[in-house]
């Protein structure tokens, strides 16, 4: 089993660069499904789900090759099996994205219901009532969705929620549909924007990006496309919260301020001082930070994704902070066991966390239960007497290019432990 061990660290200093975001790449892998031809994805992190994607598309006759460099070359050709296995899909939810561009292309598509991380309920429902929409049949069965059309029709959808995966699925599926599609109430996280500008590389005619409102109008085909993958606003949150629990000054290189203004302001508010520019977001901090509410919104709101580091950083902050998950429930708060193993003083009631800070943590052997909670863990080990090891960190390489070496080139104690030594237990 893979671990991760941490000492505690006395300060952050240096230089990182942020990579290309996990919540958009794999998007725009099964956009690539698309259009035939050979695409060439740049600034693509290194990371497990960017691994699994890969094998799904070459499952169903895409070629994958890495150039090095950050690059991912994807070839597609004229057909394609729109089936993806089993014990692929399961491993990411975002294979649900596939169903939209398979449908669009080949009048067909055939997946598992979508694994990942597990939060809670998560219901597709919205992807299937658009993709109907648009004239498609979506069923869900036996543990599969399955989708048949005969040629998508564009339609005006209105979204109950401003679902990311349900924009970005019908987003790709209409820009091939007949006539004009409009989308009200779409997600807005700058990934989805991301993806819109993929897809207008490839030739796609898309109005409304980053609002609310999209208004697609399909075109008979697209063509392949080189683009470079936007930074990952959820990695760079992870190393802005490093700074401000240990301390030090560092250089968060590519980070966007504009990505996340919500959370900038947040930590600004906690103490942790912040300076912006076009390459990237300067922070240091030299004194404990304070306490503050935090609630988790759609976008441009605060994102689920920050939050188990958020509330890693009240953990040690001064005062008492209340956090709220108005997202996702569930498996959300898995995490805040593992924190109170390392003497945290957290707990839960419904979707609301109660975190009275602390001075110092104390080092335990904990479990990294999903991607991000595996992060917070890591960054309480910093603010931790003695060592505290993170076992099942194989999550955390699902969506973090080298969050290892990264934090030990400013500094940090932190380590690699690919086997259990004999007095380490589960």
């Amino acid at each position: 089993m893979n671990r991760i061990v941490v000492n505690g660290a006395e300060q952050l200093l240096g230089s990182v660069r942020i990579s290309g975001a996990k919540n958009s790449v794999l998007k725009l892998m099964a956009a690539c499904v698309l259009a035939e031809g050979r695409h060439v994805l740049e600034n693509v992190p290194d990371i497990a789900d960017v691994g699994t994607m890969s094998a799904l598309l070459e499952s169903m006759g895409a070629r994958v090759d890495r150039l090095g460099s950050g690059r991912l070359q994807i070839d597609v050709p004229a057909e394609m099996t729109p089936e993806a296995p089993w014990e692929l899909a399961d491993r990411i939810r975002a294979s649900v994205v596939l169903l939209g561009p398979l449908m669009a292309r080949y009048g067909a598509a055939r997946i598992p219901l979508p694994g990942g991380d597990d939060f809670g309920g998560r219901p597709i429902n919205f992807h299937v009532d658009g993709l109907a929409a648009l004239g498609g049949t979506v069923e869900v069965t036996g543990g599969w969705v399955e989708g048949r059309c005969t040629g998508l029709v564009g339609s005006h959808i209105t979204l109950e929620f401003a679902s990311h995966t349900a924009t970005d699925n019908l987003l790709m599926a209409a820009v091939l549909a007949k006539g004009t599609t409009v989308i009200e109430n779409a997600a807005r996280e700058p990934e989805v924007a991301d993806l819109a500008g993929f897809l207008t590389s490839m030739g796609a005619r898309i109005k409304g990006t980053g609002t609310s409102r999209l208004e697609i109008e399909g075109v008979p085909e697209l063509q392949p496309t080189t683009y470079s993958v936007v930074p990952d606003r959820v990695e760079a949150a992870t190393y802005l919260a490093a700074v401000g629990m240990v301390g030090g000054e560092v250089f968060v290189e590519g980070a966007k301020a504009e990505h996340m203004r919500m959370l900038v302001e947040k930590l600004r508010r906690m103490g942790l001082n912040l300076g912006t520019s076009d390459g990237g977001i300067w922070a240091a901090s030299q004194r404990r930070l304070t306490a503050v509410d935090i609630a988790t919104l759609p976008y441009p709101g605060v994102a689920t994704d920050y939050k188990p580091m958020l509330v890693a950083m009240l953990a040690v902050a001064e005062g008492m902070g209340i956090v709220t998950e108005n997202l996702f429930f569930g498996g959300r708060f898995r995490y805040v066991e593992e924190l109170r193993r390392m003497g945290a003083d957290v707990w839960t009631e419904g979707h609301h966390a109660v975190v009275r800070g602390v001075q110092r943590l104390s080092g335990a052997v904990v479990q990294a239960t999903d991607l991000r909670a595996g992060a917070a863990l890591v960054l309480a080990g910093l603010v931790a007497d003695g060592e505290t090891v993170v076992t099942h960190s194989d999550h955390i390489d699902r969506g973090y290019d080298d969050l290892v070496g990264k934090l030990r080139s400013l500094g940090a104690p932190v380590r690699r432990l690919d086997s259990a030594p004999a007095d380490v237990s589960e």
